[in-house]
């Protein structure tokens, strides 16, 4: 069972860090001194250290949230064959996606700051003036200021496939709105797990499964330490960062995410993320 670290709710209304597994969730609440800031930046606590913790018993209440505070998401695109086939088959123009896949230099981009990411149970959303939209279930890298990587979680890059298809140029809208971006459920160090993930979507409409596809870290053309590697040419992250590293499932026309429905993504060893979809804004 490997160790993990929750962001969990008080009754008081306080955001707190708690220990426990992915199998049976916070256990104990860790001191309120310890925050992800600290343990990302320059000197503080590892992530393994606060694990190792003693904390006091955790309220069964307590509400799991987004484990994220100031740190920015960001993420990868077209690292897997499949990310790469549907992103050309989306656009009008498919050359940039061809040839990102092949470059030595990676597609990255930032996704959202901390304090737009949805956690678990929390509604995540396409615009109101996209007609084709799809999550995309990403192994999520949590690293460290020296853009080292500390940590795991599970991440959903929400994105418009309408809209970015219409023009590369328009990835900000296709990929950055309010609901784009969910996080969670929990923080397993890198010490704790190998490096190779199973990760499975599962959508359910109407009570039934909509969707149901698998794919492994196994089928990326690059490396987590490449990925970290770029995003942390040029750019500081003074209390650390999360980097999703793209997608393997991308769900075919004529699919696409409707109100109501429930994504849940699940990987080995670092648990599952739901999210109820909501539809965001005005239609076109």
């Amino acid at each position: 069972m490997p160790a993990a670290l929750f962001r969990v709710m008080t009754a008081q209304g306080n955001a707190r860090w708690g220990r426990g597994t992915i199998e049976d969730g916070p256990r104990e609440l860790l001191p309120a001194d310890v925050t992800l800031d600290s343990l990302l930046a320059p000197g503080g606590m590892s992530l393994p250290d606060a694990v190792s913790l003693d904390g006091e018993p955790i309220e069964s209440a307590m509400q799991a949230v987004a484990p994220v505070e100031t740190q920015e998401v960001w993420a990868a695109g077209v690292t897997y064959i499949r990310s790469r086939d549907a992103r050309v088959e989306e656009a009008i123009e498919a050359t940039p996606y061809d040839r990102v896949y092949e470059a030595e230099r990676p597609e990255l981009f930032c996704k959202c700051a901390g304090w737009r990411v949805r956690g678990p149970g929390e509604p995540i959303a396409v615009r109101g003036d996209s007609t084709w939209d799809v999550p995309e279930p990403e192994l999520t890298l949590v690293v460290d200021a020296t853009a080292r990587i500390v940590g795991y979680t599970i991440g959903n890059d929400v994105s418009s496939r309408s809209i970015e298809g219409e023009n590369t140029l328009y990835l900000p809208q296709a990929k950055t709105y309010d609901g784009s971006c969910a996080v969670g459920p929990a923080i397993v160090p890198a010490t704790e797990i190998e490096s190779l993930f199973t990760i499975t979507l599962t959508i359910e409409r109407d009570g039934e499964t909509a969707f149901d596809q698998t794919t492994s870290t196994g089928e990326m053309r690059r490396s987590f330490d490449e990925l970290a590697g770029y995003l942390g040419r040029a750019l500081s992250f003074p209390v650390g960062a999360f980097l999703m590293t793209g997608t393997g499932i991308v769900p075919d026309l004529p699919f696409t995410l409707e109100a109501g429905d429930v994504v849940t993504i699940a990987v080995d060893g670092l648990g599952a993320l739901t999210n109820t979809v909501v539809r965001l804004g005005a239609e076109a």
